[in-house]
């Protein structure tokens, strides 16, 4: 039985939940007893579907997506849906209507975005296993901010059947938790994966003009002297900034469209939203050229090195007083841009105790191989820890 009223008094401080579903219950299965929260953008069935805005605080979801249908099939108890970024567009998770989501392992702090309740509430324990989506780096920037482990589906390995949209040609849900084999348990019920990969070498990006944390550098070089190789040196075609940039605008554009007539957003969201329709033709063809480059060519590396390992955000965690900083979806963009399977683990820590995450980026169908790379790092690395004021 699910303790309820524990789990809404260890919510309160954190806000991490949005609303609990009292009367959940669990099945027979591979995932029976395994408690998962939802971020607000998936639809529980009799739940609250607001995706983060104001607009939608009343409209109730009449069915489950497919995801949440699959793990309740696999006998999971979906116990409630959990706060997130306003329209899932940004990345620190302080919702203007729903409030701000306050990291587990520093109060006052951020937990990342856009899918910080999911990422917060795995953390702190508040469930054992959470969904969130990733548009450009959203299950994996909150889980590297929180100390645990996320991965993002390839884009077309995984139904966007009951998701409220970003941008349906970025978008994926994908899961988080507080160890790989849980992980792999949730990710394998609701996702197409693949077979092992051969042994490979993987690669590095250079060149990638993105500024990054002394603590990241220094967490990211203790990953690599783990490796059984050195890894390949490869660059892509534009710096990571600008491919970040015309992914935003893409999304910017799609949202848009989709949330046009939509009333109440908040100020900020009504800028965020102008910067798609009001680009020149001549940059957006820009824009788009950058994207197709960009798809073509992390596409080559991985099929190449076998992965990609890159710092999954160049910052640690920062107050939610300070704005965010531009750059955090700078790596994790490139997954969604390829359409390709990526997972964050964490890998360090900063001089003054914040989670730092490394990420992999990998072929399609060869999900177990990107799993087992994971391990053989997570073994290496022992990196997880739990919130110390849990």
């Amino acid at each position: 039985m699910v303790d309820f009223a524990d789990l809404i008094a260890r919510n309160e401080p954190l806000n991490a939940f949005a609303d609990f579903d009292e009367s959940a219950q669990g099945g027979e299965g591979p995932l029976a007893g395994v408690t998962v929260g939802v971020k607000a953008n998936v639809a529980v069935q009799g739940l609250p579907w607001t995706a983060g805005l104001e607009a939608y605080r009343g409209r109730i979801a009449e069915k489950d997506a497919k995801t949440v249908a699959c793990l309740r099939d696999a006998g999971a108890i979906i116990i409630g849906t959990q706060n997130m970024e306003e329209g899932a567009l940004g990345s620190k998770s302080d919702n203007p209507f729903y409030g701000a989501v306050q990291n587990p392992h520093r109060n006052g702090f951020s937990p990342g975005g856009s899918s910080g309740g999911s990422a917060a509430a795995v953390a702190a324990g508040l469930c054992d296993a959470a969904l969130g989506t990733d548009t450009m780096g959203s299950v994996r920037i909150p889980a590297a901010h929180c100390g645990i482990y996320g991965f993002k589906p390839a884009t077309k390995a995984v139904s966007q059947d009951g998701l409220e949209p970003a941008d349906r040609a970025l978008d994926a849900i994908g899961p988080m938790a507080r160890s790989l084999d849980m992980l792999q348990r949730v990710a394998w019920e609701m996702s197409d994966t693949g077979a092992q990969m051969e042994d490979c070498r993987g690669a590095i990006l250079v060149d990638h003009g993105v500024e990054v944390h002394e603590d990241v550098l220094a967490v990211f070089d203790r990953v690599l002297g783990t490796m059984k190789a050195s890894p390949a040196n490869v660059s892509l075609d534009h710096p990571n900034s600008r491919i970040r940039f015309a992914g935003f605008i893409h999304v910017s554009h799609r949202m848009a469209a989709h949330l046009q007539g939509v009333k109440g957003l908040s100020p900020h969201l009504q800028k965020l939203l102008t910067y798609g329709p009001g680009r020149a033709q001549e940059k957006l063809a820009q824009d788009t050229q950058i994207l197709n480059d960009t798809h073509a060519k992390v596409r080559r590396i991985v099929e190449e090195h076998g992965f990609l390992i890159m710092p999954t955000v160049p910052n640690p965690a920062f107050s939610h007083d300070e704005p965010e900083p531009a750059a955090q979806a700078d790596f994790t963009c490139l997954a969604n841009i390829a359409g390709l399977p990526a997972l964050t683990l964490p890998a360090g820590w900063t001089e003054n105790g914040l989670p730092i995450g490394v990420q992999l980026v990998g072929r399609t169908d060869y999900e177990a191989g990107l799993f087992a790379m994971a391990r053989y790092l997570d073994l290496r690395l022992d990196a997880y820890r739990p919130p110390a004021n849990l």
